[in-house]
């Protein structure tokens, strides 16, 4: 019998050329994630995912066409919000369901061929954003908003989210943001796309089980929490015995370590960047300076590194997007990841089906009910 791997770490379960996370460095179809979060807008990533190559001007102006032309949403998926916000659903349980129901409004969603997959990335991911925004709106009694021909990606969400055009600094920062969460070589989520279009289910299923996957605290919403700790902790100067208590309890402490990255993950550099000038410019800079004294007592006392989740907290928080808005954020952009691995599955594709080690009882017999 093979041996038992838990969670499967270690294990090689698909070939790729999506990501890579080699020697701590991560690479998008082999271009370095610093090269790309300096240089490279979103929408150029997203192409990137999908092709294995970066897109020349003509293909990047067509795909910012398509992208805006599929963001806004049919009526009906607008009035089903309505429905959730009486319960005070999660944004993350809204997006698991409301990306099942796009679905209903595509007449070819269970069309895997695949010339017709990459247009179904493409809107998908208009979309998603577009879900997010106004889901947001909705459960707030506002109007959605619609998108901005003249803007890109990023500053539409924004845009849409909260009815006003970003600064030039958010815009940046935000536009990082979703490059540097955009694919993460075979996470949980990915894995569980791909095992759901594996059986040639649709290109929705995948993404609705992805969204499924984000939703557990293991993997998204970890930005969240740093959020919420960063408000108990309440100032500067109470840091300090904040850490020590925790320490002294074995709490978790939110933001920091990684199951890959063992020298530090690459994408935190530049969200602590963004998250200095966002909130000097919203006039927050003590969340900032919050922020690097833990990381800085981290490191000391516990030889523990921030990641990606850690900083990005304080950029979306600056940026006045609700706390329960960042796991859905992290799905707007993962799903330029999430339709890569599909495409990538479905183009060659086979079931995944893995073994089990069956532990259980052996040998039994069955007995009448009576005699039990």
């Amino acid at each position: 019998m093979a041996e038992l791997m838990r969670g499967l770490e270690g294990v090689i379960a698909a070939e790729t050329k999506i990501s890579s996370i080699i020697d701590s460095q991560l690479t998008y179809a082999g271009y370095d994630i610093d090269d790309l979060t300096e240089n490279a807008q979103f929408e150029e990533v997203m192409f990137l995912l999908w092709n294995y190559r970066l897109p020349n001007q003509q293909e990047l102006a067509e795909l910012k066409e398509k992208l805006f032309g599929y963001m806004t949403l049919s009526p009906r998926v607008y009035s089903h919000f309505e429905e959730y916000t009486t319960d005070k659903v999660h944004p993350m349980t809204a997006l698991r369901t409301s990306v099942s129901y796009l679905a209903h409004f595509d007449e070819n969603a269970d069309d895997n061929d695949q010339a017709a997959l990459p247009e179904r990335a493409i809107r998908i991911q208009a979309k998603i954003a577009s879900l997010v925004a106004s889901f947001s709106r909705v459960r707030e009694g506002k109007e959605p908003v619609k998108p901005d021909p003249s803007l890109s990606y990023a500053a539409n969400f924004l845009y849409m989210l909260r009815g006003e055009k970003p600064t030039d600094v958010e815009i940046e920062g935000f536009n990082k943001a979703l490059i540097l969460h955009a694919d993460h070589e075979l996470n949980a989520s990915a894995f569980t796309a791909r095992c759901s279009v594996s059986s040639l289910s649709d290109m929705y299923s995948g993404i609705t089980a992805a969204v499924g996957s984000l939703k557990g605290p293991l993997h998204g919403g970890a930005n969240e929490r740093v959020m919420s700790m960063l408000f108990d902790i309440g100032s500067l100067d109470n840091v300090e015995p904040y850490l020590e208590k925790a320490f002294a309890n074995k709490d978790k402490i939110m933001g920091f370590g990684h199951r890959v990255y063992k020298n530090g993950d690459p994408r935190a550099k530049y969200l602590k960047e963004m998250s200095r000038k966002i909130t000097e410019e919203t006039g927050q800079s003590e969340l900032f300076e919050m922020s690097v004294k833990i990381a800085d007592i981290l490191e000391k006392e516990k030889g523990l590194l921030p990641n990606v989740d850690f900083y990005s907290a304080t950029v979306y928080h600056s940026m006045g997007i609700p706390h329960d808005l960042f796991t859905p954020i992290f799905a707007v952009s993962r799903t330029a990841g999430w339709t890569a691995h599909i495409l990538e599955q479905l183009a060659n594709n086979r079931i995944i089906r893995p073994r089990a080690n069956y532990v259980g009882e052996t040998d039994r017999k069955y007995e009448p009910i009576e005699a039990r």
